[in-house]
Formats: structure tokens, sequence, C-alpha cells
């Protein structure tokens, strides 16, 4: 799973193609402008939600006809929309990381915060707010330990450190694969160093990888995407996981016996973005601003455990349901929130740090 990927990639195996084939088909064609709009809204579980607590209701508010397709767009695929001015979708969910590389690229219309409500705007949460995309939802990397090995009477693993602690906290161990130079353990790894919160960006790349050579020798699996995690854990097949804290919640939910740490958690979220040419871009800041507010963003987290990007949305829902999402105020403090500008900086080789990253941990992880 490359950067530029969403982790739900794997929910849409097999759909890009309706997007790939529309675009081709379209391409060099311009697109006429309608009083509609056609939205990414992901797949499976995911996509059924979105039009459920976003679709249905600005299409019943607005009047705008509202086409939901069930896909998400690369990086490539953008690209290619935007360059031979064949722009086919109107919305497209991104990555925090995709976000700031296709601004970067003149790929994106830029977000009319103006449209916003004051009290919806500074509910808002500030590092999800990007002049070319709005955090749409918020989930996090979280500690998940087995309950059978560490009871609640007992002491249990908290910070990364005690993750590493191998003789404190005997167990098998899983933890995130590098190979994707984003969704490795990094943060993770250095926090385990010793190194503050806050002093955590820039990440000391050497040192990253000296910690990890402590830990390697005890991790049964580095897993690569959310439905391996998922199974793990369905399987009991580990005592100290890092995982998703939406496939941990899916897991605990059918009664597997984990609890979930959300201390030291690592905060990611995906974004809103228009693409560049779009035809209909002025419904498409209609839909985000709509999707944005509290109460929409409190009717997704009923239907599907995303953590809302409006803190505001805490005030709609029930504590039992608030304190199951990654974004709920009494986790920020505690957590580290991701910093896709450094992800993205590129060196004097032209390389961006997500690129260094991966190239190191292809070369560490065969050693």
């Amino acid at each position: 799973m490359s950067f530029l990927m969403n982790r739900r990639r794997v929910l849409q195996a097999g759909s890009s193609a309706v997007l790939a084939g529309a675009m081709s088909s379209m391409a060099g064609n311009a697109v006429a402008a309608t009083d509609e709009l056609r939205v990414l809204v992901y797949g499976g579980d995911v996509a059924k939600a979105y039009i459920e607590a976003y679709v249905k209701p600005f299409q019943a508010e607005t009047g705008i006809k509202v086409t939901p397709i069930t896909d998400q767009t690369t990086l490539a695929q953008l690209e290619l929309m935007v360059n031979t001015k064949s722009v086919t979708v109107d919305l497209v969910p991104l990555t925090q990381g995709s976000t700031i590389v296709a601004a970067e690229k003149g790929l994106l219309e830029p977000i009319d915060y103006s449209i916003f409500k004051k009290d919806e705007l500074d509910g808002i949460l500030d590092f999800v707010k990007h002049p070319f995309g709005v955090g749409q939802q918020v989930f996090s990397f979280v500690m998940v330990c087995n309950t059978d090995k560490y009871p609640s009477d007992k002491p249990r693993p908290t910070t990364w450190a005690d993750f590493w602690d191998v003789n404190k906290f005997p167990g098998v161990r899983t933890l995130i694969s590098g190979r994707s130079g984003v969704e490795g353990p990094w943060e993770e790894a250095l926090l385990a160093d010793g190194v503050a919160p806050d002093k955590i960006y820039p990440m000391d790349i050497d040192r990253i990888f000296a910690s990890l050579d402590k830990i390697k020798p005890h991790i049964r699996k580095w897993w690569t995407v959310g439905s391996e995690i998922q199974q793990i854990m369905t399987d009991r097949a580990a005592d100290l996981m890092q995982s998703y804290d939406g496939r941990a919640g899916v897991v605990i939910s059918r009664g597997a016996p984990m609890a979930i740490n959300r201390n030291q958690c690592r905060l990611q979220w995906d974004t809103w973005a228009i693409p560049k040419g779009s035809p209909n871009a002025a419904n498409a800041q209609k839909f985000i601003e709509f999707a944005t507010r509290a109460e929409r963003q409190a009717a997704l987290s009923q239907v599907y455990p995303a953590g809302p990007a409006n803190r505001n949305a805490f005030k709609l829902l029930p504590e039992q349901l608030a304190r199951k999402l990654a974004s709920h105020p009494d986790y920020l403090a505690s957590s580290i929130v991701m910093n896709g500008k450094w992800y993205s900086q590129r060196g004097a080789d032209g390389k961006t740090n997500s690129e260094r990253l991966r190239e190191r941990w292809n070369e560490w992880i065969l050693s």
C-alpha cells in the first residue's frame, strides 16, 4: 500500500475499474456543468454509511442530484483527469498525504471556507483544515491487548515503551509493516525509545530503525492491510497488537477478548477534495460544508465508527459511543497527530521522507 492509497483500499478491490473506465472513455472531452454532483464514497459498509449520512440528506435539503460512486481515486487517476481536462467526478476522498501532494501539483480546487457557518468552522479540528481539503473523518493507530493474556486486575502495557518491554510484558506481538513508507511503526518506535510526543517530528530515521532492531525478534507478523490485523485479532493469534481503531472496535463488538489502549495513539484522517476543473465545483463546495456539519458528522458516527472531524458532533452523541471514536476530546491530548508535510518533504536527492522510509524498510526487513 503506497503513501497515496487509502487504508480502506482493500474494500474497493475490483471496483476501481469502474472509475478508470469512465475516465478513459471521456479522456480529452470536457464535461459540461450540471445541477448535480458526482461523489466518490469508497465502498462496502463505508459507502452505505456515507449515502445514508450525507448523500440522501444533502439531496433532500438542496434538491441537487448526487450520484454516489462506490470507489476512490489514486493520485495517478486524479492527475490524469485534471491534466486531460476530463474530470468525471466532482468530489473525492483523499488521505492527508494525498491532499498535500495533489495540492502541490495543482490538482485541486481551493476550499471555500467562507460558506461555512462560524460555529461549524470553529468546531472543525484545526489539524484537519487544509487550503485544498477538509477532514471528513479521523481514525487512529492504537495498541490492542488480549484481555485473557493481560486481565484487568493485572498490569497491562500502556505505552509503546511497555510494548517494547518483552521482559515485563511477555507475549506474542504484531506490528504494521513499513512497506508503504507511511503506514509503518515509525512514531511508535521513537516513542518506545524515549522521544517525547511533541518532539517526534522531524523524525530521526536512524533512530527509528535502531529502536525497531530491538523489537524485531519478538514480532511474529508485520501486517499490511486492515483485514489482516482484524483476522489476527479474531483468531487470537497475538497478545499485543497495533491496529486501526475501527478494525479493533469491530472485533471487540463481536465478543473477542481484546481491549484498546488509546494512550499515545497516532491520528490520521481523510479529507474531502475537489478535482481542479470539476464542472460542478460550486455544488461540491456545498456538499463539503454540509458533510462537515456537527449534525451530519454525528449521524455518520452512529452508523459507522468514524471519529468526527467536527468536535461539536460529540455534543450530539451518547457518551458510550463517543468514547469508541478516535477524535474524542479526552483522547486528543495523549495522541500524536501524523505530520503529512514531513512525510512529503523532499531532500536534496529528490526523494520524499516517505520514499526514504520505504527504501530503508525494504532493506531492513530482509537483513
